[in-house]
């Protein structure tokens, strides 16, 4: 089999993708129905599908449950919390303290994003965690042309955030689902075309392709589906340097309307 195209979903699941989802990003409704529309027109010749699905335990490092204030009180949602506040006691880890710590030192010293506090979402085995059913029904369809794809699950692991596919914020060498993805990343090496659909551009999407960057051979096979993702409201620009980099790496910009994979 010849590879030539490959579509890569990262994080289109229920929590993120439907008003009432735990972490509800506006306007991906209309993502959903456009990178479905990208298979129904283009999946003849999208050779292979790469779903990535966030899964968190309850109690996670970014979940508010995992710090407390001196009064016992939880953090809100959107609340970043640094080295320094944890130095001064401005939030408290209830959990596994001496590795939170160095996790945070560890996040702040890597340039990784600042580290926030999200609701609780995409709960192991909820109903929040699942992949949309509009992508799911379209995927289903495409598959039983014979083809295949494969479920990329990462955020399991507590205490790390996973943003990226192919590896978490910060791996730990003790846990290898943490660790940088070598399967995922030869699997794209197989193909001149990777595109790219999925939540949120600001966060998962973005941190997906700085990942990539880092391997030479794959940044000018990248194609962002740029109408096929949107941003957390409020943190529309943390991934700027990131698409200012990817750019200059070669990687394309489009919209999912633009591309026509019969003609290339």
């Amino acid at each position: 089999m010849q590879f030539n195209n490959v579509l890569m979903i990262i994080d289109m699941q229920n929590d993120f993708c439907m008003p009432d989802g735990a972490l509800y990003i506006p306007g991906a409704e209309k993502d959903l129905q456009r990178t479905a529309g990208f298979i129904r027109e283009n999946g003849d010749y999208i050779n292979h599908i790469i779903l990535t699905q966030d899964n968190h335990q309850v109690v996670d490092i970014s979940h508010p449950s995992f710090w407390k204030d001196k009064q016992g009180n939880h953090p809100e949602p959107s609340t970043r919390i640094t080295a320094e506040d944890i130095e001064k006691e401005v939030w408290i880890p209830e959990f596994e303290v001496s590795r939170a710590k160095e996790y945070i030192r560890n996040l702040e010293k890597e340039g990784e994003f600042p580290h926030t506090i999200w609701p609780e979402h995409c709960i192991q085995g909820s109903r929040g965690a699942a992949i949309a059913d509009i992508i799911m029904v379209r995927i289903i369809e495409w598959a039983r042309k014979g083809k295949h794809y494969d479920l990329i699950v990462k955020g399991t692991n507590p205490l790390t955030e996973h943003f990226g596919a192919l590896r978490a914020n910060i791996p730990d060498k003790k846990n290898p689902e943490t660790q940088l993805n070598t399967d995922l990343l030869n699997t794209l090496r197989k193909f001149n075309n990777i595109f790219i659909a999925g939540e949120a551009r600001s966060h998962c999407v973005a941190n997906t392709v700085k990942q990539l960057l880092e391997f030479r051979d794959i940044a000018n096979k990248i194609i962002l589906l740029q109408d096929c993702m949107s941003d957390i409201p409020g943190m529309e620009h943390i991934a700027d340097p990131i698409y200012s980099k990817a750019k200059n790496a070669g990687v394309t910009f489009s919209k999912s309307r633009d591309i026509n994979l019969k003609i290339k």
